[in-house]
């Protein structure tokens, strides 16, 4: 009987042996399996997204990308957020087959499976490598928190409830108003 053993850490070589498509992040060099997502997250998402396309309409100021996308921070590190952005002047240095490096911001939508790795770990590695601005969408209690990069740490800029808009400091004018997304 042949007995695999254990393997205590996994690197962006173990990931990038997974099939395509396969529901795993590395986190802190541990393979994270996701669930896909609720019903409600994807139609937050699609909410969003509907924003977003209007934003951009009028402010072509860089990429956007949307889940399943790899950002690779380091080797033992390949997330994929909900939304990013890359400004256009740092498109040609992060794009290549996955992003690698920090976009300029980030979106995550909270489900139960993943909301510890969104408040906890991903946001410390979002902060840690210079993600200038961080949303947390919560689906539950219909708020959401935007966070921006000061001195190297996560500073709450904005806290908004069911009724009120978030306002982007990174990308003036882009104005998520949140009774729409939790319509």
């Amino acid at each position: 009987m042949l007995i695999a053993e254990e393997k205590k850490k996994y690197t962006v070589k173990d990931y990038d042996l997974l099939e395509e498509g396969a529901p795993f992040q590395l986190i802190n060099f541990d393979l994270v399996m996701s669930p896909s997502p609720l019903a409600v997250h994807q139609q937050i998402l699609f909410n969003l997204s509907e924003i977003i396309v209007l934003y951009n309409i009028n402010s072509r100021t860089g990429q956007w990308m949307y889940a399943p996308m790899d950002v690779k921070f380091d080797d033992g590190n390949v997330l994929q957020p909900d939304i990013l952005f890359i400004s256009e002047e740092r498109k040609a240095e992060l794009i290549k087959d996955r992003v690698e490096g920090a976009p300029d911001l980030i979106i995550e939508i909270l489900s139960p499976s993943n909301a510890y790795y969104d408040l906890r770990q991903k946001k410390e590695l979002y902060e840690k490598y210079g993600v200038k601005e961080y949303i947390i969408i919560d689906p539950i209690a219909q708020n959401a928190d935007l966070y921006i990069l000061k001195e190297g740490a996560y500073q709450l800029n904005q806290k908004a409830q069911k009724l009120e808009q978030l306002n982007s400091v990174l990308l003036p004018g882009l104005a998520i108003d949140l009774q729409k997304i939790f319509k």
